[in-house]
């Protein structure tokens, strides 16, 4: 009972954050034939009841398989696109809107002592998507196969502005009256863009990405992502396609795409309502949580540095000194708590600042945010008018080599700064010049 309590206290601020926000969830056609498929519609259920704006896209790529292969037909392939033609079409249709039913029932279901209870949740389904045929391309016509042309966004909106949820299927209609069979990942794509999405969550049948060590990856930038997909030749189709969609969303401002394991059950509840989740965030904003420390940040302060004080790799400040001296800091801060500093004391006479207190806590190293505290703090100096940044360390010296910092003596500091070096600690001295790009 106890745990139950601390960790419904613990979703608040996640609750808070997310309400209001607009999210669109991608699930293929196999989530559809699962056996937890009904968890994943309870959980969709419950993150509409908490204020959550939800656009689902659904796949139909194994119905659509299995309604051709009943006809005696294959669906084809040709360099990795589908063919559609007049007969398949009729079939891909009959596949999208059983799937399509078969979700709306979900969603409408009440029954007592069901975690759909009181849900009274309302779908909303139409021709917001424009589609236009592939057409030609290398001598090859792909008949009815088609891409997004536009998304209707102001429909979707005024759909989620009276609180109902918004289905789109991978079908889309032309202005001459036709319809083409689309990719789901392209109509989530495209719907994520249109709206300026909050989140794209895409739950995926491919395996996760991990790095060398078998650990999951929790977070990329853009190009992080690319050099993954740059090596990813051993990789499922469906996980490759899915970091290039999270990729292209990225760069066309959604701001944070989720790459989750369909087969994780309650894999949407964990990702947005757990400090770290169960999948891999792709985010464009590196800067994300950096700000200026306040006085109330003293005690997560203290609490990140000690154990690197008590190990030596810092030197001991008290609470009294960091407080005479918050105003030097910059802390990297992750729902509500400071999972990274640094701080800078400018010397303007010598145009120097000391680069000093750099710190992540241990479940986030290896992840690139000591790299955008450095860059943050680079910036910071050189809107200073600062033309060089030096360190004293004891434990970092190739961390700080390997990022452009070269080798100095004690009598390369400021005068102030040797006046209080620190001789039987025997810090090592580095120095780095900054650029206009700092």
């Amino acid at each position: 009972m106890d745990h139950f309590v601390q960790w419904f206290r613990q979703t608040g601020p996640y609750i808070n954050a997310h309400r209001g926000k607009t999210f669109v969830v991608l699930f293929g056609g196999e989530a559809v034939e699962a056996d937890n498929f009904s968890s994943l519609i309870h959980d969709l259920a419950l993150l509409h009841s908490l204020g959550i704006r939800l656009v689902l896209v659904h796949g139909a790529r194994t119905q659509i398989a299995a309604r051709l292969h009943e006809a005696g037909r294959q669906l084809r392939y040709v360099n990795g696109l589908r063919l559609t033609d007049a007969d398949d079409l009729r079939y891909v249709k009959q596949a999208v809107g059983r799937v399509r039913i078969r979700i709306e029932a979900r969603l409408s279901m009440g029954l007592a002592n069901s975690p759909m209870y009181g849900a009274r949740l309302r779908v909303v389904s139409g021709n917001v998507v424009t589609a236009r045929p592939l057409g030609v391309r290398d001598g090859v016509d792909y008949g009815f196969t088609g891409e997004v042309r536009r998304i209707d966004d102001r429909a979707i909106k005024l759909s989620l502005d009276h609180e109902a949820i918004a289905l789109l299927s991978p079908l889309g209609y032309s202005p001459t009256g036709e319809i083409f069979n689309l990719s789901a990942e392209d109509v989530a794509t495209a719907t994520a863009m249109a709206l300026r999405a909050d989140k794209l969550l895409v739950l995926s049948e491919g395996a996760e990405w991990r790095d060398p060590a078998g650990q999951l990856i929790r977070e990329l930038s853009p190009s992080d992502a690319e050099r993954l997909l740059a090596a990813a030749a051993d990789r499922s189709e469906d996980t490759v396609r899915h970091l290039h969609l999270a990729l292209r969303a990225c760069r066309a401002g959604v701001r944070r795409v989720h790459l989750l394991n369909r087969r994780v059950d309650g894999a949407l509840l964990l990702e947005l309502f757990t400090r770290d989740g169960v999948g891999t965030l792709i985010t464009a904003d590196i800067y994300e949580g950096l700000r200026s420390a306040t006085i109330d940040d003293i005690g997560g302060l203290l609490e990140l540095i000690q154990p690197l004080e008590e190990d030596g790799t810092l030197v001991r400040r008290s609470r009294e000194r960091l407080e005479m001296e918050i105003g030097r800091f910059t802390v990297l801060e992750r729902d509500g708590t400071i999972i990274g500093c640094a701080a800078l004391y400018p010397y303007a006479e010598e145009h120097l600042g000391e680069l000093a207190c750099v710190a992540v806590h241990a479940n986030y190293r290896n992840s690139g945010r000591a790299d955008a505290l450095l860059h943050f703090i680079e910036r910071q100096a050189h809107g200073q008018g600062l033309q060089r940044l030096f360190v004293l360390t004891t434990r970092a010296a190739h961390w700080f080599r390997e990022r452009g910092f070269e080798p100095a003596e004690v009598a390369d500091l400021p005068v102030e700064k040797q006046t209080f070096y620190n001789w039987q600690r025997r810090s090592k001295v580095f120095l780095k010049n900054l650029t206009a790009e700092e």
